[in-house]
């Protein structure tokens, strides 16, 4: 199968997962919106990952920052003097890139042999100059020096500031973790490959506290976990999955250790979520910074330090996007495009057809749908064939159709018929909570 992300685009716009933002004005660069299965999909798989890091970890609380800061956190994260990319353009045809997505060395001017990949012409590049990926804003009604602030570009850093709250309020010993799902906005140079990389964004990301010494231990713990999420949870085949070692030309200002879990998508390998030991760099910033004493209070051992950070962090739009990538299926056998979602995150669970609109089948498929919808999202279907009702909810990756005909009114059995084989089985009605229910677990 030639899986590209033009048909997965195509699909996507089609079906109602995913819409260019402001599309009737043309569109607005590196923004999207979420249709009505595109939402349900995020939400589901914001929730799964959700309850594995908080509900299925006793020493992990969830917290909701906000997206506006004191502009001096970002000062003491580094981010003002170090959060950039650089930035080159062609001066033949005016195409710009990022630096170092053409070349690995722009320290030695060999940018001056760079080759466009837009018009092909070689030496016209301009020099790389850096640029700031925050986006800046003003609080109050005057533009004044004072009130310059930043949309915040992760979310960690509301993590880090709030630690200690957390820790006295929930009286939690070290090691414990907070974690968090927000918005987050970079102002990216070039943004590609769809929702790979956009200006807005849904960070969702887990800060681990632990005692210095005990962090690469800690470090290899949160590789296999993340690792299992992907394909125990989101059902991701573990084919298309990689660890990638950040080296020391790749290695952030704040990271000891960094790996990235990356997928194969239809544009090549490229990161999914980023597992970094931040040592103890951003919490001595910002004691610094604020003047704050922010070391942890051991009282079983009567000492005090300032704990190690082991950072998990994931873009929900890129965790979207791969199990998007990695669900796309032409069963060219049967003429139809399947998206094929683990139950537990498809955005509908099951579809009610009756199989003629008469003889009191409809009543019943409501009647059907009624039981349902308290525990699932679940769609009634009565236009067109049944066949095509079928193939019209394969594209939306639905695991289960079920079928009401002239049978179900004599003995209240019904037809389930399943997605990916297109098996179909007779089962009683009281049955069909039961076999979605499983398929959940």
């Amino acid at each position: 199968m030639n899986k590209t992300i033009e048909k997965i685009v195509s699909l996507c716009k089609q079906r109602g997962f995913v819409y260019q933002s402001s599309d009737i004005y043309g569109g607005f660069g590196a923004v999207y919106d979420y249709g009505p299965l595109g939402v349900e999909l995020k939400n589901n798989i914001a929730n799964l990952w959700w309850k594995e890091m908080t509900r299925n970890h006793e020493n992990i609380v969830g917290l909701d920052s906000g997206i506006l800061m004191h502009p001096k956190i970002w000062e003491a994260s580094g981010h003002v003097g170090e959060f950039h990319d650089p930035l080159v353009d062609c001066k033949h045809c005016n195409a710009r890139y990022r630096a170092d997505e053409l070349t690995n060395d722009i320290e030695n001017e060999v940018w001056q042999e760079l080759k466009c990949p837009t018009c092909g012409t070689t030496g016209m590049m301009t020099p790389p100059r850096q640029f700031n990926l925050m986006f800046k804003t003003q609080v109050g009604p005057l533009e004044e020096t004072g009130s310059v602030a930043y949309l915040r570009p992760e979310t960690a850093q509301g993590i880090y500031v709030n630690y200690q709250l957390v820790q006295g309020s929930t009286r939690m010993k070290i090691p414990f973790g907070i974690a968090q799902i927000g918005k987050a906005f970079r102002n990216e140079i070039i943004a590609r490959n769809f929702i790979f990389r956009t200006r807005e964004f849904e960070q969702m990301e887990m800060q681990y506290f632990t005692k210095p010494g005990q962090d690469d231990e800690t470090m290899n713990v949160w590789k296999e976990k993340r690792m299992n999420f992907y394909t125990d949870s989101l059902g991701i085949s573990s084919e298309n999955l990689r660890f990638h070692e950040h080296g020391d030309n790749e290695l952030a200002h704040y990271a000891k250790e960094a790996w990235d879990i990356e997928y194969n998508f239809p544009f090549g390998w490229s990161e999914v979520e980023g597992i970094h030991n931040r040592t103890d760099f951003d919490l001595k910033n910002h004691e610094q910074f604020s003047g704050k004493n922010l070391k942890y209070f051991d009282q079983e051992n009567n000492e005090r330090y300032l704990p190690y950070i082991i950072e998990t962090s994931a873009g929900l739009n890129r965790m979207l996007l791969t199990v998007l990538s990695d669900s796309y299926w032409e069963d060219t056998e049967n003429n139809r495009k399947v998206m094929k979602f683990d139950p537990k995150i498809a955005p509908i669970k099951a579809v009610i057809c009756p199989l003629v609109k008469k003889d009191g089948l409809p009543e019943k498929a409501r009647a059907i749908i009624e039981v349902l919808k308290p525990h699932f999202n679940v769609l009634y279907d009565q236009q067109g064939s049944i066949g095509k009702r079928y193939y019209r909810q394969d594209e939306a990756g639905t695991p289960f159709g079920i079928t009401v005909d002239h049978q179900t009114m004599d003995d209240d059995t019904i037809t389930i018929r399943y997605r990916d084989s297109q098996k179909q089985d007779r089962s009683s009605l009281e049955n069909i909570l039961k076999i979605i229910q499983d398929s959940l677990i």
